[in-house]
């Protein structure tokens, strides 16, 4: 298949997600070239708090679900966002991600806000922050944004409403439409939007995961955080582990996803995800070299790591914080790219939709009434 092409159909974009990983590298290589010549060698860093795992969701998949009751529930201090501020200042990071179960409570929006405040006095406004906090009121994304948070992701889970409902609750808590609608007005709120899927799940086809790429492109979204489907013990989804594919194959297809999408979209920032490493040992690093640009050291503190487990097996449950990003930073410079210290690596894409959006209201005749 040409992959110069600037389309492709639903059916080519499945024969791409079916090439045996032995003829991919064509694929990937494509993949690192356009994101090279797009955005060039760096790979950004964004420091990942996981602020809370209080959440009022239940969803099928998540090992932090509100259903579970023997998981030790905690939220970070004031103070202990303060420190990893001023880790991430120190070591030349430029955006953190704070990242949390989904709650929409007043105290939980309030609670934000003070981080936001937190982070931007810390760090003198220096750190752009991403949030990703699940669905939330127009009212709330517009606070936080005027508090300082410019990006926000929001995971779609699936494009594929059936799917969708299949790994949630079918209620007014999990509703697909309201997750959609999220994304919209996030992008009306003027945040630099990001979405994904998880690959592999129970269920999946590539049918579906063609949708879903179909989807992002659709919807004009400028990041991505996507990865491999991995099992919780204690998730009503787990008894279907049966019908996965094996470890290897579903690393690999997250792969095949991430190369594709960039030739899809080719100026959006892509994160290389820690459920990668979790299923491949160097997985981040294949998933670097097929096009994405952005990775996630953890910053939150120890203690809390072993509460935030939405799957299992996550690595790096015991490591430093310096060893991880002093380990990141030889990894990236060993595939011949550069960290992007200091950079806050916004989406080109971002800009590039904002300026597509104000031509196309300048195109636009004023309306006068008449016939």
């Amino acid at each position: 298949m040409d992959l110069n092409k600037k389309k492709f159909s639903r059916d080519e974009l499945v024969e791409l997600l079916r090439t045996p990983v032995e003829e991919a590298q064509p694929l990937f290589d494509k993949a690192l070239e356009i994101k090279r010549r797009t955005l060039g060698d760096e790979v950004y860093l964004r420091g990942l708090l996981e602020y809370s795992n209080r959440c009022a969701k239940n969803c099928y998949y998540c090992g932090v679900r509100c259903a579970r009751k023997d998981l030790h529930r905690y939220e970070m201090t004031l103070e202990e966002v303060r420190s990893a501020t001023r880790y991430a200042v120190e070591n030349r990071f430029a955006s953190m991600v704070i990242q949390a179960g989904e709650r929409s409570n007043p105290a939980f929006v309030n609670s934000i806000t003070r981080v936001l405040d937190c982070i931007n006095r810390e760090s003198n406004s220096s750190i752009a922050v991403t949030l990703s906090l699940g669905e939330q009121s127009e009212d709330t994304f517009r606070k936080w944004h005027d508090h300082g948070a410019t990006r926000y992701l929001l995971r779609i889970e699936s494009s594929n409403p059936d799917l969708y409902h299949k790994i949630h609750p079918n209620d007014r808590l999990h509703s697909y439409k309201k997750r959609v609608e999220a994304l919209t007005v996030l992008q009306k709120t003027g945040y630099q939007v990001g979405t994904g899927v998880m690959i592999g799940l129970p269920f999946q086809t590539l049918e579906d995961l063609a949708d879903d790429l179909i989807f992002f492109k659709e919807m004009d979204i400028d990041m991505f955080g996507m990865g491999p489907y991995i099992e919780h013990h204690a998730t009503p989804l787990y008894p279907y582990r049966h019908l996965l594919l094996p470890e290897e194959e579903r690393f690999w297809l997250s792969i095949k996803m991430i190369a594709v999408l960039r030739l899809l979209v080719n100026d959006a920032n892509m994160a290389a995800t820690t459920a990668m490493q979790t299923l491949y040992k160097g997985g981040r690093e294949k998933a670097m070299l097929a096009g994405a640009n952005v990775i996630m050291p953890n910053l939150t503190p120890l203690k809390y790591r072993e509460d935030y487990l939405l799957y299992e097996n996550k690595p790096g449950l015991d490591q430093e914080i310096e060893d991880t990003v002093k380990n990141l930073e030889a990894v990236i410079i060993g595939l011949g790219l550069k960290v992007g210290f200091g950079h806050k690596g916004d989406p080109q894409h971002f800009y590039n939709r904002i300026k597509k959006q104000t031509n196309a209201q300048k195109s636009t005749p004023p309306f006068t009434g008449e016939s």
